[in-house]
């Protein structure tokens, strides 16, 4: 006891407080470190919204509604809210804007056909910003064929670009994005989706059938439910069909910038993109 106090007689009081000040931050960190770990809803629905479109899509899992936005792609936009944005998409695509917004509602229409069917969803629940008022978070959605984004990609409806994570099951992203490159040029080659518009081939379809990922399967999985204070619950068991992904890896920023405005339920005020 005496050495105690003569410790505080030394340090003082607003000292020991910025200890614990510090000591309280570390323990947030580390419960920060937890989002790190891949959540996997399975049995998604695609709630109908205006705002939905090739890539980013409100979603429903279980009673809970989430704003998702895909990694690694960009779809063009289908309306001229955003110019700048469509000018660059179609300079990408070699097309003129009117064109490009037309690729955006095609890819809006895919996803939308993708996404009729129960699907899963692995998120980190990485802030994606956008003008929202639902907060928007970065994901991979998979559907019975396969990773949503690589069918875009591989259909000409999306080009590769964007924020990256490494995905489940892999220590990096450079191996999805070298995949992805590929299906882009494989899409560019046939002359498909954007790439055949002049062509009158945007809803031509690959010549031979695509193999597409699915990282809920390579991954390391467990069960999990979906209470209503919470997206997941963790419990130890073999692949499943309802599983939830513990796989930690890095992410990595691509100047990707939604301006759309995507309405939501909150009644918080917006959240702006990161450039």
């Amino acid at each position: 006891m005496i050495f105690r106090c003569s410790i505080f007689s030394r340090v003082g009081p607003t000292a020991l407080i910025a200890v614990i000040l510090v000591w309280g931050a570390s323990v947030d960190l580390c419960a920060r470190d937890q989002s790190k770990d891949w959540i996997v809803l399975k049995d998604c629905r695609l709630i109908p919204n205006p705002a939905n479109d090739g890539d980013g899509f409100h979603v429903s899992a279980g009673d809970k509604e989430y704003l998702f936005r895909l990694y690694f792609v960009d779809a063009p936009e289908t309306d001229e809210m955003t110019p700048r944005r469509l000018i660059e998409q179609a300079k990408y695509f070699s097309i003129t804007v009117p064109q490009a917004i037309e690729v955006g509602r095609a890819a809006k229409d895919f996803t939308q056909e993708k996404l009729s069917q129960p699907f899963t969803v692995l998120t980190h629940m990485s802030d994606a910003m956008g003008q929202s008022l639902l907060e928007r978070f970065y994901a991979f959605v998979e559907t019975k064929e396969g990773d949503l984004s690589e069918q875009l990609v591989r259909n000409g409806l999306a080009r590769s670009y964007g924020f990256k994570a490494a995905p489940p099951g892999l220590t990096s992203s450079r191996i999805e994005v070298e995949k992805l490159q590929q299906l882009e040029n494989e899409a560019r080659q046939e002359q498909i989706g954007a790439w055949g518009v002049n062509a009158g081939r945007l809803s031509a379809h690959p010549q031979t059938p695509p193999v597409f990922s699915s990282f809920v399967a390579d991954g390391k999985t467990r069960s999990s439910s979906a209470p209503r204070d919470s997206p997941a619950v963790f419990s130890p068991v073999t692949k499943s069909d309802a599983s939830i992904t513990r796989a930690s890896s890095g992410a990595t920023k691509g100047s990707h910038a939604k301006k759309k405005f995507r309405s939501g339920t909150s009644t918080s005020t917006p959240r702006q993109k990161k450039s």
